[in-house]
């Protein structure tokens, strides 16, 4: 088998796969390869069948493979990846390497039975791909022709269904293809190779499949917008007009206004306070009385105003009062004693 080297720039997380002879490859993790932390490597998943089959590294022994996924962390930039075969042959590639992107290198060795006749044509050409990868992931179909010919071979790839996008690698043996919005769909690459010699025998048809894992999406979340004490209503009108602007940039979201009443606030506080809040929005800024939720949070230490943002679906926020009420001591309004009348004494 001849052995050749190809270079594939991934877009976002890349997924390659190789077969030698007649062999196919299957297998390729599907999980998510990264969290939301920030990293600093990408990384190469490879497994090969058999295991147990040197590979280096530009030029760097890393041991040998496995029949399970093994993840080598690299630095982002350009790799060349040699896996010596069992017969001592060499399978060397070319890749990029993106930081917090996977590359999955998946190799299937069977000892090569073909002999060809002293023609050419025909001649074994084997796509593989992996079996499935997850909605958003860039796909890797990559093609491995044992042609004893001295014509250069014609490369034609089509793709299906007609939303998935060949976004690299037309016209040569290796093509990459966005599975964006394609979840739980399956998408075909099919290839066509032909020597340009026009002998039917000479031209080539074969295609691998990939299943496209739907994207779960997280569910919608409130935010928290804003919070403060609640101790000069110029300050608190202020922080109510940033949340009417944001109400109006987002016209299907709805606030919720927590007011909580200070350790020795007079009673009735929050209430007084919320409705002061309620009446400005609706009022002064026009903001739809069904998009605002004023709520008594309990107590904390002083008077104070939490604000949340919620989309729709969102769960609804909860308050988080600091003090029980058992450890509240209420400022009682002085009032004046009631004068007696004046009139004729008895």
């Amino acid at each position: 088998m001849t052995q050749r080297k190809y270079m594939v720039t991934s877009l976002m997380k890349i997924i390659v796969t190789a077969a030698i002879a007649l062999s196919f490859a299957l297998v390729c993790t599907s999980s998510t390869a990264y969290a939301k932390k920030r990293v600093k490597y990408g990384t190469l998943e490879v497994s090969t069948t058999p295991g147990g089959l040197p590979i280096s590294i530009d030029g760097r022994p890393e041991g040998t493979t496995s029949t399970d996924v093994r993840r080598i962390e690299l630095d982002p930039g350009h790799h060349t990846v040699e896996i010596t075969l069992p017969n001592g042959g060499r399978w060397v590639r070319e890749f990029e390497i993106e930081r917090a992107r996977r590359l999955c290198l998946n190799l299937n060795y069977v000892p090569k039975k073909y002999t060809p006749p002293t023609s050419p044509c025909p001649y074994p050409v084997i796509v593989s791909a992996p079996a499935t990868v997850n909605d958003g992931d860039l796909i890797t179909f990559t093609a491995d022709v044992s042609y004893s010919g001295t014509s250069a071979l014609n490369y034609a790839w089509t793709v299906s269904p007609a939303e998935a996008r060949i976004v690299n690698g037309a016209g040569t043996p290796t093509i990459t293809v966005d599975s964006t919005g394609l979840g739980g769909q399956r998408i075909t690459a099919t290839l066509v190779v032909d020597d340009g010699s026009g002998d039917p025998a000479c031209r080539v048809r074969t295609e691998a499949s990939t299943n496209v894992t739907r994207k779960e999406m997280p569910p919608p979340e409130c935010r928290m917008f804003d919070q403060f004490p609640s101790i000069a209503f110029d300050d608190t009108k202020a922080r109510l007009d940033n949340l009417a602007i944001e109400l109006q940039n987002a016209p299907d979201a709805t606030a919720y206004i927590f007011v909580y009443a200070g350790r020795t606030s007079r009673p009735g506080q929050a209430d007084a306070l919320g409705r002061r809040a309620q009446e400005y929005l609706v009022t002064d800024r026009g903001v739809d009385a069904r998009r605002i939720n004023v709520i008594n949070g309990g107590y904390r230490d002083q008077d104070f105003i939490e604000i949340w943002i919620c989309p729709p679906g969102a769960k609804a926020p909860q308050a988080s009062p600091t003090v029980q009420p058992g450890d509240v001591q209420p400022t009682r309004e002085r009032t004046r004693p009631r004068r007696p009348r004046r009139g004729r004494e008895e």
